[in-house]
């Protein structure tokens, strides 16, 4: 009997090559066979010709636990790679406490990451990284018949985690002075520290809060019913209050790191507020949400720092067009803190007779109407509403620019901040209509246990 498709290879040798070929497969789905690019890939994709430029290649990334980039940018000093068991034991929550099944992060040039997804592979129980780690003789024996050639390559993958060049930190990099000793006044009684961002436990952290966010999983919506009806509950619910959300790498969260990227450049912040906070009043725009947002200070200082940026003519390369969009991404950025605040006010407030806002921006700003009136709820659901609020946001942002100024920004320009708004409204959309999906699921659920 044939083994099923779906079954682990038999070999750890088999298991390489499979990685391999898979990938050969996705370079080459869309040539013939007598394309001169498909003989030349199928060169390229012998897997010892292959092994060998992976063991060449592997140099321009580093798996790290604790990364400078986060930090800044910019900054090219060393990162380090350090397991968390052979930290210092602490009370305090740390890269110490995390387990041993941790996801290490991986810095360096994108275009080797296939390099690191090989080494991702598992093989009973234990990944190619670990195996390499360990100089493991049925990795090198899978690698290559001449065995002095395996260990060469066992050794450059494993050399993954070392830091290359001599340890160093850098001018964008955040360096403080440590009193060490009793006299503040004596230079010799400082060490110089360079701290580096935890991204190993950054992003266990933004795991675990995901899972057990206060509106997902069986577990807590089991608990919110029973908030509802004011019922006993075993075993408490998780609820992250006031949290924050940093955003590192702006509209290129991978240049940060790879575990970044796949955050979509968000990190959580737990928050550390003053124990009796008040929030400002927060007053619905009846007549043009643009308007309304345009007059928020962040909205008007990050606004003013792109003009003048443009007005500068500066000139068409790559650091102009990072600097646009980062920019751009902040005034999205702002948009969105602006939507959440417009939510904060009960719903149903576009009813108000007051309110002249077009349909599709109400959508928008008053989701929790939806609830109180099933017509509008429909009409919400059949609306492409992020698209015209995108496009609405485009035209007040060239209108804006253009105003006393010689820019004299036209369709190019409306349709490039329309695509930046629209990316970011909507994934929120879905994760809003998600969220009323689930809401509502708890309701019927009640409803026919009643």
């Amino acid at each position: 009997m044939s083994e099923s498709i779906d079954s682990p290879p038999p070999t750890l040798k088999a298991l390489v090559h499979g990685f391999i070929h898979d990938r050969f497969q996705t370079k080459t789905e869309k040539l013939t066979p007598d394309d001169p690019v498909y003989l030349k890939l199928q060169q390229q994709f012998e897997p010892q010709t292959w092994l060998a430029d992976a063991a060449r290649r592997v140099s321009q990334l580093q798996v790290v636990t604790h990364s400078l980039k986060a930090i800044h940018p910019d900054a090219k000093g060393t990162n380090l790679y350090v397991e968390p068991g052979q930290l210092k034991r602490d009370a305090l929550v740390g890269s110490h406490c995390l387990p041993s099944d941790f996801e290490g992060d991986v810095v360096g040039n994108a275009a080797a990451l296939d390099v690191y997804k090989f080494l991702k592979l598992q093989w009973e129980g234990r990944s190619l990284l670990e195996r390499a780690l360990e100089g493991d003789d049925a990795l090198v024996e899978a690698l290559s018949d001449d065995r002095a050639e395996a260990e060469i390559w066992v050794q450059a993958f494993a050399d993954i985690v070392e830091p290359n060049g001599t340890p160093s930190s850098h001018a964008r990099g955040k360096q403080l002075y440590w009193l060490v000793g009793d006299e503040p006044g004596d230079d010799a009684n400082y060490r110089l520290l360079a701290p580096l961002y935890a991204t190993a436990l950054a992003h266990r952290v933004y795991a675990q809060v995901s899972l057990n966010t206060w509106f997902y999983g069986d577990h807590n919506k089991a608990a919110r019913k029973a908030l509802k009806e004011k019922t006993p509950f075993e075993g408490g619910y998780t609820s992250y209050l006031n949290l924050a959300i940093q955003k590192f790498g702006g509209t290129k969260p991978q240049n940060i790191s790879q575990l970044n990227s796949e955050r979509g450049g968000q990190n959580y912040l737990l928050a550390s507020l003053p124990p009796h906070w008040q929030s400002r009043d927060v007053y619905p725009p009846m007549r043009d949400a643009f308007q309304t947002f345009g007059r928020r200070q962040e909205v008007r200082r990050t606004l003013d720092d792109l003009k003048r940026f443009l007005e500068s003519d500066p000139a068409a390369n790559r650091h102009t067009r990072d600097l646009r969009d980062d920019l751009t991404a902040m005034l999205v950025d702002e948009l969105m803190l602006f939507t959440f605040d417009i939510h904060s006010v009960p719903a149903g407030w576009t009813t108000d007779e007051r309110c002249q806002l077009a349909v599709e921006e109400q959508y928008w700003l008053d989701p929790g109407r939806a609830e109180l009136d099933a017509e509008f709820a429909e009409a919400r659901r059949q609306s492409d509403w992020h698209v015209a609020v995108s496009a609405r946001a485009a035209q007040w942002l060239n209108r804006a620019l253009n105003r006393d100024s010689p820019l004299n920004l036209g369709d190019v320009e409306h349709e490039h901040w329309k695509g930046r708004f629209d990316g970011v409204l909507k994934s929120f959309r879905r994760q809003l209509d998600d969220l009323q999906d689930a809401l509502r699921d708890d309701d019927e659920d009640e409803g026919a246990a009643a």
